[in-house]
């Protein structure tokens, strides 16, 4: 399960403190193609964004019902300057749409 799965959901799971829906997206890919970088966390967003929109996250997950849901993406390399550009939109788009859109960088490469 990865960014590079776009009909899959990598993971799911409730923070026990604040009662929120996580839905996580686990990028491993460096931004040395920013652009298609880009396109393909789209893409993972956009199936992110159905899976909920969609009420497929009740059927799958019944616990999710009447909890606030963030999308946290865990990148392996920190996002460049495009790519936060890019990040800084697609939070945008999403909480317009009521859910809430978060990363951290869990293992950033000693080049970055």
């Amino acid at each position: 399960m990865s960014v590079d799965q776009p009909k899959v959901i990598d993971f799911v799971g409730v923070d026990k403190a604040s009662g929120e829906v996580i839905l996580t997206i686990a990028d491993h890919l460096d931004w040395n193609d920013s652009r298609a970088h880009q396109m393909i966390l789209q893409d993972k967003l956009n199936s992110y964004l159905a899976f909920i929109e969609s009420g497929e996250i009740l059927e799958s997950y019944p616990d999710s019902k009447d909890r606030p849901v963030v999308i946290n993406i865990v990148f392996k390399y920190k996002p460049d300057q495009p790519g936060q550009q890019f990040f800084a939109k697609a939070r945008e788009v999403i909480e317009s749409a009521g859910f809430s859109l978060r990363y951290e960088v869990f293992a950033e490469s000693y080049d970055n």
